[in-house]
């Protein structure tokens, strides 16, 4: 195999010039280097060697058969200092741990479970929209998957203001910006205003997390939900400091992965319908057949099949999760060369999803690819992940994306404004840079199972 110098990709003797091109405008760096160099690209971040991985076979090497061999990205390393040693962030054995422990929160009969309180909340969600009144999609999805999240797994509305998370959450994507500079280790230790920001971030988190626990301490009950599930572990585990320190990491984990991506997915799910209207009201044609009237159910994912393939059509062109990357703790093979030890490697969900060779027309809104027999290469498409690191909330996200999409559509009809535009902010998560304007108006001739047209009560209040 070749050294690593080897392998196609610009060439920088610091990689000082890599860097800020990164982090000025990642997703057209990393596009430049998929056209320039192929399949596997080398390049420098800094001191450090990094691969962009652009080829189904070698996301697989990458994230299935070299998965013992690499550690959390740089990113999610650095993560550490707000949110702890959740999922996320964890290396082994305390992932594998964790995640046996978890996994019974998201299996399909609890996610079947949360259904009724998917659809329900979406449905409260946009009832206070006036017909013609112009909203931020994005912000409203913020807040309505917080309160679902809320719900469902810590059985307990958050009071928090939906805002003063939205903003924390945005000073802890700020971490992207940082990391793959010169010196950025040090520079994190630094009292900077960025830092002092990020120290605040956690504070406000504690807040929230540790007071969602000691409300449960507080009254035992058994709420069979996720929170009561930690702690009823986590507390037979020994020192109860350490213990409830852990169920913070996690639920905090959970918090934020379950909440903001869902969000972005929704909102650009919510754009493309609006310049799409056509699939907009084959989605309500769907929701009359299978649901008429009632309200929409766990049943009902299955039969709503267009929906769902809407809500992944979405998901390829922008996926919430629009790159992993990895820290290698030995060297191994990338394709024919090796990446020697400490490499970062990259794969990026982002490239893959909008690449010709996988996907026909690839940057045109399809959601029929995803009917019958139109899957995709499994490694090509990749939105929740691959390898032992999948996304443990997937089913959850999928069965909440479908409802909440039914549920608003069937109300409602999304109209993009002259001046809104989808910019894109590439951080931890692929989210809109500007508010995500759009007119709302009451969806018409909506009709009931007994035949009789009808426009949802709850949109022209």
């Amino acid at each position: 195999m070749n050294a690593p110098q080897r392998a196609p990709g610009p060439r920088s003797g610091l990689g000082i010039g890599e860097a800020i091109a990164f982090r000025r405008s990642p997703l057209t760096y990393l596009r430049r280097l998929a056209a320039s160099y192929g399949d596997v690209v080398h390049f420098r971040l800094g001191w450090r060697h990094a691969f962009l991985l652009n080829h189904p076979d070698l996301v697989q090497e990458f994230l299935v058969v070299h998965a013992s061999k690499h550690l959390r990205g740089p990113v999610m390393q650095r993560g550490r200092a707000v949110m702890g040693d959740g999922l996320l962030t964890s290396e082994e054995p305390l992932h594998t741990t964790q995640r046996r422990l978890i996994q019974p929160a998201f299996h399909r009969e609890r996610i079947e479970r949360h259904a009724q309180v998917m659809a329900e909340y979406a449905s409260k969600a946009c009832s206070c929209w006036r017909d013609g009144e112009t909203i931020d999609l994005r912000k409203e999805m913020m807040r309505l998957t917080l309160d679902i999240l809320g719900k469902t797994l810590f059985n307990q509305r958050i009071e928090e203001d939906a805002g003063e998370i939205a903003v924390a959450v945005t000073e802890l994507m700020s971490l992207v910006d940082l990391v793959f500079l010169p010196f950025s280790q040090h520079l994190m230790r630094l009292p900077l205003p960025r830092m002092r920001r990020l120290k605040r971030v956690r504070e406000r988190f504690d807040r929230l997390i540790y007071g969602l626990i000691e409300d449960r301490m507080c009254s035992p009950t058994d709420c069979n939900d996720l929170l009561s599930m930690l702690l009823q572990h986590q507390l037979n585990e020994g020192n109860r400091e350490l213990a409830i320190r852990q169920v913070r990491d996690e639920c905090l984990t959970i918090l934020l992965a379950g909440h903001e991506t869902i969000a972005n997915a929704l909102t650009c799910t919510l754009f493309l319908l609006a310049q799409h209207p056509e699939h907009a009201d084959k989605i309500r044609a769907e929701l009359d057949r299978v649901a008429g009237g009632r309200d929409l159910r766990a049943q009902d994912y299955e039969h709503l099949v267009f929906t769902r393939c809407v809500f992944l059509e979405s998901m390829r062109l922008y996926p919430p999760v629009w790159v992993l990357g990895r820290a290698l703790k030995q060297s191994c093979s990338v394709g024919q060369y090796t990446a020697p030890r400490d490499s970062i490697l990259f794969a990026s969900q982002y490239l893959l999803h909008r690449d010709a060779r996988f996907f026909s027309e690839p940057e045109t809104f399809h959601p029929d690819r995803f009917l019958g027999n139109g899957k995709a290469h499994q490694f090509a498409y990749f939105p929740f992940g691959i390898g032992p690191r999948r996304c443990i909330g997937e089913g959850f996200a999928l069965m909440e994306g479908v409802l909440a999409l039914g549920t608003i559509l069937r109300c409602w009809e999304i109209e993009l404004l002259p001046e809104t535009k989808l910019v894109l902010d590439p951080k931890i998560t692929l989210r809109p840079k500007l508010p995500v304007l759009v007119r709302v108006k009451a969806a018409k001739g909506l009709r009931h199972a007994d035949g009789v047209s009808t426009t949802t009560a709850v949109a022209t209040r």
